[in-house]
C-alpha cells in the first residue's frame, strides 16, 4: 500500500518536476514512510468502483449509447477491474500494460480487440478524470495499437446478379435489393414497417445507432420488387419483411443472416453476410465520385474515420485520378 501512494504522488507530480527531481522525492518518500503503518478499507474501496462503474454506465446511456454497447463497455471495464485486483481509484498505467499483455496472451485477440479495450478503458479513466474522482487518467501513455489495414472484400455485379436470379421469394429478393440499394445496417432494415416506406420518393427513415434517424434512399428496382413482395402477401403484420411461414411474424437478424449464409454456399460465393451489402454500396459510391461527407450522413457514421474504413477505393481509380489532376 506504501507503493501504491509513492507512486500515486509521483504520477501526480509528473508534469510539474524533472526526472531528477521525481527521483529524488520518490526517494524521500520512502525514507519517510518506511516506519509508518497504513491501514485500508479494502471494502469500501471495491464499493466504490462499483458505483463508479455503474455512474459512467448511466453517463454513456443519457449520451445515447444503445444497451448492447453498454454492456460490452461494462464487462470490459469490470473483467480489468477483477482482473488486476484494486479499486479504479488507485490502478495506474503498469497496471493497464500488464492486463493488456497478459489478456493478449491467454486469449489471441487481433489487434483491433486490444484497441478496442484500450479505447473503452479510455474512455472510463478519462471520465473519472473529468469528474474528479482521480487526478490522471492511467490509459493516457498508453498509445492506440497499431493495426494492419485489411482491404475487406466487397461483392461484385456478377455476385448480386448471380444472388437477384437464385431468389425463389419474392421477399428474399426485395430483401437482398434493399440491402444493395440503401446500404443499411441489418438491425435497421428489420425493424422497417410497411408504412416507413415512400414508394413515390423511393425513401424511408431508418432508426441506427443511439436511435438516430436518418434518411436512406433506394432504387427503382428495388421499389419494383418491394411492392411485389407486399402486394404478394396475405397477412396483416405491419412489419416490412416478415417470416415465410404462419404466423407471419417480424424476421429477425439471425433469419436473414441464416438465409443469406446457405444462398452464398449454393452460389459459391465466399462470405455472404448482410454488412457486406453495406461496405459495397460504400466503395461504389466512392468509385463514382461521391463526397465522403455525404456517403457518411447517407451510412449514418458519427465519425467521417469510420465511413473510411468502409470505402475502399480501387487502385485503378487512384491510377485514372493521378492523370487527370496531376499527370
Amino acid at each position: 500500500m506504501k507503493q501504491q501512494i509513492i507512486e500515486s504522488i509521483i504520477q501526480q507530480m509528473l508534469q510539474h518536476l524533472d526526472n531528477v527531481q521525481l527521483q529524488r522525492l520518490k526517494s524521500v518518500l520512502e525514507h519517510e514512510l518506511f516506519d509508518c503503518e497504513i491501514k485500508t478499507q479494502t471494502k469500501s474501496d471495491e464499493d466504490d468502483g462499483n458505483q463508479l462503474i455503474d455512474s459512467f454506465i448511466t453517463a454513456k446511456r443519457i449520451e445515447g449509447c444503445s444497451e448492447k454497447t453498454l454492456k460490452y463497455y461494462r464487462t470490459t471495464i469490470e473483467n480489468m477491474a477483477e482482473a488486476v485486483g484494486k479499486s479504479v481509484r488507485h490502478i495506474q498505467t503498469e497496471d493497464l500494460r500488464t492486463y493488456l499483455t497478459n489478456y493478449k496472451q491467454k486469449n489471441s485477440p487481433s489487434r483491433v480487440t486490444i484497441d478496442n479495450i484500450r479505447r473503452i478503458l479510455s474512455s472510463f479513466f478519462s471520465w473519472l478524470e473529468d469528474e474528479d474522482y482521480i487526478i490522471k487518467s492511467p490509459v493516457r501513455r498508453i498509445h492506440k495499437v497499431k493495426t494492419a489495414t485489411n482491404v475487406k472484400e466487397t461483392y461484385t455485379d456478377e455476385d448480386l446478379e448471380k444472388m437477384r436470379d437464385n431468389c425463389v421469394e419474392l421477399r428474399d429478393l426485395a430483401i437482398i435489393d434493399m440491402l444493395a440499394s440503401t446500404g443499411m445496417r441489418i438491425g435497421e432494415m428489420v425493424l422497417l414497417n410497411k408504412a416507413d416506406i415512400d414508394f413515390n420518393e423511393r425513401e424511408c427513415v431508418v432508426f441506427g445507432k443511439g436511435d438516430k434517424e436518418r434518411v436512406v434512399y433506394f432504387d427503382a428496382r428495388t421499389k419494383i420488387h418491394l411492392q411485389n413482395y407486399i402486394n404478394s402477401r396475405t397477412d396483416e403484420n405491419p412489419a416490412l419483411f416478415v417470416t415465410l411461414r404462419s404466423p407471419f411474424e417480424r424476421i429477425k437478424i439471425g433469419g436473414i443472416e441464416t438465409r443469406l449464409r446457405k444462398m452464398g454456399k449454393e452460389l459459391e460465393i465466399e462470405k455472404v453476410h448482410p454488412h457486406k451489402f453495406r461496405r459495397t454500396l460504400a466503395t461504389m459510391a466512392i468509385d463514382k465520385g461521391m463526397p465522403i461527407e455525404q456517403l457518411q450522413q447517407l451510412l449514418g457514421h458519427k465519425r467521417i474515420d469510420t465511413t473510411l474504413q468502409y470505402a475502399m477505393v480501387k487502385q485503378s481509380n487512384v491510377k485514372q485520378a493521378h492523370r487527370k489532376y496531376i499527370g
